[in-house]
Parts: C-alpha cells; sequence; structure tokens
C-alpha cells in the first residue's frame, strides 16, 4: 500500500490529507505557512504540525509517504519553491512536488480539464485553462496593489465604509463600526484610523467573519461590502473567460477559498454578475478544497 499527502499551505491556514491510492485516510491543519508573510520558522512549524497531524489521525508513520503535492502563493518563484521543499522533505519520505495554489485549486474543480477557478481566501486569483491546455490567471498580485474581493480587500473595506456610515451619520448608528471596534478590542473610531493607518498592518482578513455575521443579518453596510467583493470576484472571472472561453458554447467556473466557503450571500452576488456578464459560464455551485486537488496531483504523479 502507497501513501500520498496533499497539503494546501495558504496565508491563514494550512490544511493537509493523506491517502492511499483510493481513500482519505487522515487530516491535519495548522496556521499559516506562507514563507512570505510570516518567515521560514513559522512556515517550517505550520507544515510539520499539518503533516503530523495527518499522518497521526492516519496512523500511518511520515517515511511511509511515497509522494507529496504542496500548493502555495508564491511557488513560482525558485526561492519559495525551494524552501517549502526543503521543509516539507525534512519530515517526508519519497518525492516532494511544490506548485501553485491556483494549480491544486484548478486540479480540485476539474482535474485536467477546462474550466476556471475563482480563489478567495486572504488573497484571490482567478486561473484557468481552455480545451487545448492554454492556462491563464488575473489578479493575485498581492493585497497592496491587487487581490481584489478576497478577505483582506473585505475587511479594509468594511472599515472603509463604516467610516463613511460615520461621517454621514454618527459614530452611534452604524452596527458594522460597532463590531469591528469589538473584533479588534479597540475602544473608538479614533483608536481603528490610528491602528489601521499603523506598523505593523492590521489583519484586514481577521474582519470578515464580523461583516458576513452582519451581513447575514440585513446590516446593509456588511451586504454593500461583501457585494462589492462578488462583483470583484466576478470581474476577476469574466477576465479570464473572455480570454479562453471566447466563443465556447459553455465554460465551467467553480469557487474556492474560505471567503466562498462561508458567505451565501458573496456567492449569490457572484452567481448573478456572472450570469449577466458571461451566460455561457457554468457555475459549479459547490465551493471547492484545493487540497484535494494537491493529493490528487501526488498521486498521479506517482504514475507517471
Amino acid at each position: 500500500m502507497r501513501y500520498f499527502l496533499g497539503i494546501d499551505g495558504g496565508a491563514s491556514k494550512t490544511c493537509c490529507v493523506l491517502g492511499d491510492e483510493r481513500i482519505i485516510l487522515g487530516r491535519g491543519t495548522a496556521g499559516s505557512s506562507n514563507v512570505t508573510r510570516v518567515g521560514e520558522a513559522v512556515a517550517r512549524e505550520s507544515l510539520t504540525l499539518s503533516i503530523l497531524q495527518a499522518c497521526a489521525a492516519a496512523q500511518i508513520d511520515p517515511t511511509q509517504i511515497a509522494g507529496t503535492c504542496v500548493g502555495a502563493a508564491g511557488a513560482a518563484r525558485e526561492n519559495v519553491r525551494a524552501q517549502l521543499h526543503r521543509f516539507v522533505s525534512e519530515t517526508v519520505h519519497g518525492e516532494v512536488q511544490v506548485v501553485g495554489d491556483m494549480m491544486v485549486a484548478l486540479h480540485a474543480a476539474f482535474g485536467d480539464g477546462p474550466g476556471v477557478i475563482v480563489v478567495s481566501g486572504s488573497g484571490s486569483i482567478a486561473y484557468g485553462r481552455d480545451v487545448s491546455g492554454r492556462t491563464l490567471r488575473a489578479g493575485g498580485w498581492g493585497f497592496a496593489i491587487s487581490d481584489e474581493g478576497s478577505g483582506y480587500w473585505i475587511g479594509r473595506r468594511a472599515i472603509a465604509s463604516s467610516l463613511r456610515v460615520c461621517d454621514e451619520r454618527g459614530e452611534s448608528d452604524c452596527s458594522l463600526l460597532s463590531e469591528i471596534l469589538k473584533v479588534l478590542g479597540l475602544e473608538s473610531r479614533e483608536h481603528l484610523v490610528t491602528r489601521a493607518n499603523g506598523n505593523p498592518p492590521l489583519d484586514f482578513a481577521s474582519l470578515v467573519p464580523a461583516v458576513i455575521k452582519l451581513s447575514d443579518e440585513g446590516d446593509e453596510t456588511a451586504q454593500r461590502v461583501l457585494s462589492a467583493a462578488g462583483e470583484e470576484l466576478g470581474d476577476l472571472g469574466v477576465v479570464v473567460l473572455k480570454r479562453l472561453f471566447k466563443d465556447a458554447a459553455s465554460a465551467p467556473v467553480a469557487m474556492s477559498g474560505g471567503v466562498f466557503g462561508n458567505s451565501a450571500f458573496l456567492r449569490r452576488v457572484f452567481y448573478n454578475y456572472l450570469a449577466l456578464a458571461f451566460p455561457a459560464a457554468i457555475v459549479n455551485p459547490t465551493v471547492v478544497e484545493p487540497v484535494l486537488g494537491a493529493l490528487a496531483m501526488a498521486r498521479e504523479r506517482a504514475h507517471i
């Protein structure tokens, strides 16, 4: 019996699944393994912990692993790819493959077939492949200049929107501001402004659960924020769809990432946007797990 690992190394968490050639046997979850954001020590610790958790759940020793695939942001850069390869190889045996996070997400949704995956977690990106195998991306250029519709973008937009409501109505008439202050443990709008503009940068993505909660309760400001995010993500998808599936009768689309997974409201906005902007899009309503694409790629690599 041969065993394989799939790892999705994200900016907020690291997911690992262990399986044999047919079924999943164990899972593990740890913190961020994004080397650029958290540094080598934290990334190594998160990867190691998630692997050991999955192995313990499956009662498999890490030395029994025949192949591993890691999907990670920034893996196109040789230095990032080499670091992640080294960290994982310290724990497991067998071949270790490191690829971009959007590649494992696309594989989880469509295997080797055509389609477009739109990802919204801490960051965001749209990535697609046409029937000839040609691939294209849109967005995903980092939170400072891109990542529209991502968790980081939503958190920052939520603060800006709540401050605008305060300007218009007064501080006491903004539920979103109150919720943001509660999440961050701050006392006033002035403290929020100082913290949001300070150094180290605020973890804007940590505000997403509060925005989703208020949106689900009918808060108009929170719904405007998520509506804008859904349209931005839809627009990323349309950019790729128009270049890869311009004349196609149908084009498969899938969603991935915690923002999609936790907000039905945002998913509806995204779906409706695509329906109008690119009617040939066929959207899978299930939010896919990139880590399953990583596991599938590890298995397939072993058979090549």
